[in-house]
């Protein structure tokens, strides 16, 4: 089967215009729709001295084609304001989050398979007036989904969340039986349809140091932790913790597990993004679509310069085809 793959570029001041030029350089068995303005692509492209032909189609329809190296099919959505590399503009924000829905709605009507999304600037969306924390939640609303989960996969670990963009003094607040006992269910199942695990092993996090020490260092472990994953050991999946997080990340851990869930994010993400930072792959648990993303920002002084590494976007690509081919065979 060949996917078709929308991809959206994010932020236009940033990166992501020139990592997904770089992208299109190679073949890749799907077919690849940038959802963004063409003429910022024909822009950056003759900045960084790139030979594509940028292609506009008003829609992603028909049988899906494998990507031809130096080309790109680009669905247009203008740019609101003027982009320099490197110099935000609020403005523009609106324009990311459109590209974003319509990336979303291909692939809910299934015009595309999956959708594959560059780094955005959280600030300057926020600085536009428009409330976002992520790319996860925004995908969450617009798809009408109760829970996601964020993971970021490489290939030596992969690493999910039961909590994500919060303020760490709220992180305690936020964690209860019923949201712990569905992000658990939901990384389970992603983690067999999706990844093609038939009975995948979980390695749980305890929030505080050293697992609560048996409630001397807090009792989220004993009084939620715990329980959750007893309940879910009955009905049968197989659930390691709760464990301490500074010396879960070790290769005995890892190598009998097929995914970690750290209960915040600055808990599980820097000892993945310190193994893995340039390869490894945000993927969203959950969604009724596929959708995955680079590990790192937008690097606005990289931006137009040549020298940004597309090799974490090669890997978000790459997951996006695989785990498209996977559902489709399933």
């Amino acid at each position: 089967m060949i996917p078709r793959i929308a991809l959206t570029p994010g932020e236009p001041a940033g990166i992501g215009p020139d990592i997904t030029l770089a992208i299109a350089q190679q073949a890749w068995d799907a077919e690849l729709v940038a959802i963004c303005d063409p003429q910022l692509m024909q822009e950056r492209a003759e900045l960084l001295g790139l030979e594509v032909e940028i292609q506009v189609i008003n829609s992603p329809l028909g049988e899906p084609s494998p990507h031809q190296p130096g080309t790109l099919k680009v669905y247009p959505i203008n740019l609101t304001a003027p982009c320099k590399p490197g110099q935000l503009n609020p403005s523009n924000a609106s324009y990311v989050l459109y590209t974003l829905h319509a990336a979303v709605d291909a692939c809910i009507a299934g015009r595309c398979n999956a959708m594959v999304t560059a780094p955005v600037q959280k600030s300057v969306i926020n600085d536009a007036g428009i409330p976002f924390s992520g790319h996860t939640e925004l995908l969450a609303e617009d798809t009408d989904t109760h829970r996601v989960v964020m993971m970021l996969a490489s290939k030596d670990m992969r690493v999910a969340l039961a909590t994500t963009h919060l303020p760490l003094r709220d992180v305690a607040d936020a964690i209860n039986a019923d949201m712990l006992e569905d992000t658990l269910n939901i990384l389970h199942r992603d983690l067999q349809s999706k990844f093609g695990l038939a009975n995948p092993k979980i390695a749980v996090l305890g929030l505080n140091p050293h697992a609560g020490e048996g409630g001397h260092m807090g009792r989220e472990e004993l009084d939620i932790i715990i329980p959750v994953l007893e309940k879910l050991r009955a009905s049968g999946m197989q659930l390691d913790g709760p464990l301490p997080a500074d010396t879960a990340f070790n290769p005995k851990v890892l190598s009998n597990c097929d995914a970690v869930l750290a209960i915040y994010h600055d808990q599980g993400l820097p000892t993945l993004k310190y193994a893995s930072f340039g390869e490894a792959v945000n993927v969203t648990l959950g969604l009724p679509i596929i959708r995955t993303s680079v590990d790192h920002g937008t690097a606005l002084d990289l931006a137009g310069s040549g020298k940004a590494d597309s090799g974490s976007l090669k890997s978000a690509l790459q997951m996006a085809i695989d785990m498209s081919q996977s559902t489709q065979t399933s």
